[in-house]
């Protein structure tokens, strides 16, 4: 018995070891070289439950660089419609007419997707949208690391008494900050370019108070 429980012993120490330096690996990777999809989605309301993403838009983020070629945006054919919500998002019922059906949808941003870093304003909103769109479907949810730039944000700021800090930040509270341009404002494509331009500009500051010239993966989780 004691033979079996010291063997049980070494066998979890050699496994939390080699997951360790998984874990380490991955996130020893710097920032810069890294490949980040910043993302947003348009919906029909909030409610995770019962309403439906009608568009999807990501742009890419790599060595500094948003990469307006390589995006992706896709417009989503819903049963499930609120007129109420096209007044903030624009997007109307027909306005597309050959839109895929959600599960061609995820299946093309999944392969888009791949094991990138996901980058969103309030993250866990569009990441559990798209999850229970994933389950409705069949399909697996996401796995992939997140950031969420409004959390990041308030890392940035000086912490001071004389200084009132916000509870939530929204993404134009971003935008005015870093002098953002808020053309394509509640469009999915518009707010993933706003939300990607943020985090560049939060990378920078972040830098700055650590005084690091090079920021890796572990520096940025760890806040």
């Amino acid at each position: 018995m004691k033979d079996f429980l010291k063997k049980s012993k070494a066998s979890l120490f050699d496994f939390l070891k080699i997951k360790e330096k998984t874990i380490d690996k991955t996130l020893s990777n710097r920032v810069d070289s890294t490949r980040f999809v910043v993302l947003d989605t348009e919906t029909t309301g909030f409610d995770h439950e019962n309403d439906r993403i009608l568009c999807i838009g990501v742009v890419t983020l790599q060595n500094g660089v948003i990469s307006i070629p390589d995006s992706f945006e896709i417009y989503i054919h819903q049963e499930h419609y609120d007129k109420s919500s096209a007044q903030i998002h624009g997007i109307l019922k027909d306005w597309v007419m050959d839109k895929p059906s959600e599960l061609e949808a995820l299946q093309q941003f999944l392969t888009f997707l791949g094991d990138a870093i996901i980058i969103a304003h309030h993250t866990i909103f569009d990441i559990t949208m798209i999850n229970r769109a994933l389950e409705r479907n069949g399909l697996p949810i996401l796995t992939n690391k997140t950031l969420d730039t409004a959390y990041l944000y308030k890392k940035t700021l000086i912490m001071s008494n004389l200084l009132e800090r916000k509870d939530h930040y929204a993404l134009d509270d971003l935008a005015d900050k870093f002098d953002i341009s808020k053309k394509d404002r509640h469009t999915a494509m518009g707010d993933a370019y706003i939300t990607a331009i943020a985090f560049l500009k939060i990378v920078k500051k972040l830098k700055d108070l650590k005084g690091k010239k090079e920021f890796t993966l572990i520096d940025l989780f760890k806040y």
